[in-house]
């Protein structure tokens, strides 16, 4: 694990710890994700609204706080003021909501959603002849809704080869209908897809800038809670827990250990 990625899963621990909130397994698992994304993407912390940003949607909204994190380090607004996530009359809420938070492209919540609203993103700006891509974070639970290959159908039938589907097979669904093979799944669908080692900043940013027939699907291969061993061998005990003081102070000597 490189240091900037550290640092955001250390705020996040904080931030958790703080609030009482958060859904820190689930967010450990996409933090090379978004780092890699943030790095390909075209965007402009300073303009948000920039009309010619490329747009990133996280479908499992539930991971809101890793993103928070993720923009804070980025530069869209102070790492300070994510401090008051989950807090009454905070703009950083345990979902996302687009109308008040910098860099957040839809308010997310109900599993599925994202996805369709990224098709319809995409739809609409290859329509315009934009040159603007859309890029979509889907978690291998999250698939277990059936909007999710609706919303790929939709994809694949209008040739969407300005949207990449990012799909975090971080193993969360083992409770839930099993996709034991997504890589396949989605070729059956007709993406063109590619899997890729989700932990590794550079192996994703390989993947991100592949070239690719019709819409891409990078699956990422992750670990729930990566970084720290008590969170990836006890996800669902921790699935909605924060840390007390002797906690954080174990994740943290778990989440230095596993720095290089």
């Amino acid at each position: 694990m490189d240091l900037f990625c550290k640092n955001v899963r250390e705020t996040i621990l904080r931030i958790s710890q703080s609030s009482g909130h958060g859904h820190i397994p689930t967010c450990f698992s996409i933090i090379e994700i978004l780092c890699a994304l943030y790095e390909t993407m075209r965007h402009d912390p300073k303009r948000p609204d920039w009309s010619e940003r490329d747009i990133f949607i996280l479908s499992k909204g539930h991971a809101a706080l890793g993103l928070y994190c993720t923009l804070a380090y980025h530069d869209y607004f102070p790492v300070s003021e994510v401090l008051s996530f989950g807090k009454f009359g905070s703009n950083f809420g345990c979902h996302a909501d687009r109308l008040k938070v910098p860099g957040i492209e839809a308010s997310t919540g109900s599993l599925g959603h994202g996805i369709g609203i990224a098709v319809g993103m995409a739809l609409g700006l290859k329509i315009s002849d934009s040159r603007r891509k859309v890029f979509v974070l889907v978690g291998d639970g999250e698939a277990n809704e059936g909007t999710v290959w609706e919303a790929v159908m939709v994809a694949v039938n209008r040739g969407l080869n300005n949207l990449t589907i990012i799909y975090d097979n971080n193993r969360s669904h083992e409770r839930g209908l099993q996709i034991t093979d997504p890589a396949a799944q989605f070729r059956g669908f007709g993406c063109d897809v590619v899997t890729a080692d989700g932990h590794d900043v550079n192996a994703v940013k390989e993947a991100l800038n592949r070239e690719a027939q019709g819409v891409k699907v990078i699956v990422a291969q992750t670990l729930k809670g990566y970084g720290c061993e008590t969170l990836s061998c006890n996800h669902y005990e921790w699935h909605r827990r924060s840390p007390d003081n002797a906690e954080l102070a174990l994740l943290m000597g778990e989440l230095n250990a596993k720095t290089v």
